[in-house]
């Protein structure tokens, strides 16, 4: 799970390459890095991303957008120094859409993303994710277990992605000794998501500003851990700053109802929404919570921006790019 007993040495990036990086996280980790002073490639192929993420970065000095799919061998015009592989559909709506592909972004992409920080001897990070716990019977969820996950259910295309991502990326680092890390991201949030991806948070900020329903699913007792994005970035970067191997999880660890989320999202947004119980889907996790120890411990990370604050801020990001 880690290579030593140090602290976060730090690190310094001439140049990363982030795949997936015109995503919702692959966007706000471009930026993240520019604004450290990296130069940074953003490779995507835009079947969930959109150019309009990082159209704010095109006139950056240092900043190029390859359109490539990872699942083809794919080549960057400078030394790298960071692979931050964060290609994949990643939300309900996405990859049920493109089951296909998203297996093969987490096979085929991940080992081009891998071959690459080989070549050019860089650190590199691969983006787990929560989903690899499946629906747990361990809580909170800390990186030893196992996890509790249908390997044909529909979505085990994502999970099993992801969790064959984890064991190549393993193998790689115990073959070739490239120099890798993983991250299990819990469920994040903030602009630049899409109203219509299927996650609850932006699901339930569109419904609210637009007067609709918002639509829990079950009883909405269920419950998930929200990290707001800046912070989801600051662990993801520490994480590539460190010599940890991992997996670690990247969350928040102060859990929420999805009920008490859609309540909590109509007061924020000055809605007069009400709530309406739908069905829940399949192999829905009951809770979602991460043990976060060890990146608080060897990546000195915790989140730090309150619920409220966070979802304010994506709130008045979505009425702005509706009005």
């Amino acid at each position: 799970m880690e290579r030593s007993d140090s602290v976060v040495p730090v690190r310094t990036w001439a140049h990363a390459v982030v795949t997936g990086g015109a995503g919702f996280v692959g966007s706000h980790l471009c930026t993240a890095l520019l604004d450290q002073g990296a130069a940074v490639t953003c490779v995507d192929d835009f079947c969930t991303g959109t150019p309009d993420n990082v159209a704010h970065l095109m006139d950056r000095p240092g900043f190029t957008l390859l359109r490539a799919d990872v699942t083809e061998p794919f080549e960057v015009k400078r030394p790298a120094d960071l692979v931050l592989h964060f290609a994949s559909p990643a939300s309900p709506a996405d990859y049920l859409r493109l089951p296909l592909h998203t297996l093969e972004t987490g096979s085929l992409g991940t080992r081009n993303a891998l071959a690459l920080a080989r070549r050019h001897d860089a650190r590199f990070i691969l983006a787990s994710t929560s989903e690899a716990y499946g629906d747990p019977q361990q809580h909170p969820q800390n990186e030893r277990y196992w996890g509790h996950v249908n390997p044909v259910g529909p979505r085990s295309v994502y999970d099993e992605a992801k969790r064959f991502g984890e064991a190549l990326t393993t193998a790689e680092a115990g073959t070739n000794g490239t120099d890798t890390g993983i991250v299990r991201l819990f469920n994040t949030y903030g602009p630049r998501m899409r109203g219509h991806d299927g996650r609850a948070v932006p699901t339930f900020i569109r419904q609210a500003l637009d007067g609709e329903p918002l639509t829990v699913t079950g009883d909405g007792t269920q419950t998930r851990s929200l990290a707001y994005i800046d912070d989801t970035v600051r662990g993801i970067l520490a994480m590539a700053g460190s010599d940890l191997l991992g997996p670690v999880n990247i969350g928040n660890a102060d859990e929420i109802t999805m009920l008490d989320l859609a309540r909590t999202i109509i007061q924020l947004a000055g809605s007069r929404s009400t709530v309406e119980y739908i069905g829940r889907p399949t192999d829905d996790p009951a809770v979602r919570c991460p043990d976060i120890t060890l990146a608080r411990g060897k990546l000195q990370w915790a989140p730090v921006v309150p619920v409220d604050e966070g979802l304010t801020r994506t709130i008045d990001w979505f009425r702005h790019q509706a009005a």
